[in-house]
């Protein structure tokens, strides 16, 4: 699996990477058609209009298979403290349960690292125990906190 940054031309396979209803369940939402995704993309790598915020977007490739199966993403935000970042993945139906989200997330967490990021935050639904497992595994544990409904997990 390989991580490349997100492009506009990735719109119309990644639509249909993510065109099960299915993957909403928790986040919300419906899938988008090419032209909104091609809509959206434009919009994200473009980056955000906020100077101290950063919006990091990657798609996941498998060699293997030729094909896209999902994205990976962080937005950081600079602080008086050192930058956060609030990491997010999604991986296609087909393609889930094959690890590809954990070794993302993984991947992610450790080049927050070495970019000096010192917080890293994901929010899992509490009854999405696969995100809850691709967060643990990826070194970020539970915390008390809850928004709008999800369970902030940190990096310790």
């Amino acid at each position: 699996m390989s991580m490349l940054p997100l492009l506009v031309e990735h719109s119309e396979e990644m639509a249909a990477v993510l065109a099960d209803p299915g993957l909403h369940v928790f986040i919300g939402g419906v899938p988008l058609s090419p032209a909104e995704l091609r809509a959206r993309y434009g919009r994200m790598t473009a980056g955000s209009p906020d100077p101290a915020v950063s919006w990091c977007n990657w798609v996941l490739r498998l060699e293997a298979d030729g094909c896209l199966a999902g994205t990976v993403q962080a937005t950081v935000t600079a602080g008086e403290r050192g930058s956060t970042a609030e990491i997010a993945w999604v991986v296609g139906t087909p393609w889930q349960g094959r690890g590809i989200a954990t070794e993302a997330a993984r991947a992610l967490v450790g080049w927050l690292g070495g970019q000096g990021v010192r917080t890293v935050i994901a929010h899992v639904h509490p009854d999405h125990r696969a995100s809850a497992a691709v967060a643990a595994s990826a070194g970020l544990l539970p915390t008390a906190e809850v928004q709008d409904g999800e369970v902030r997990w940190q990096l310790p």
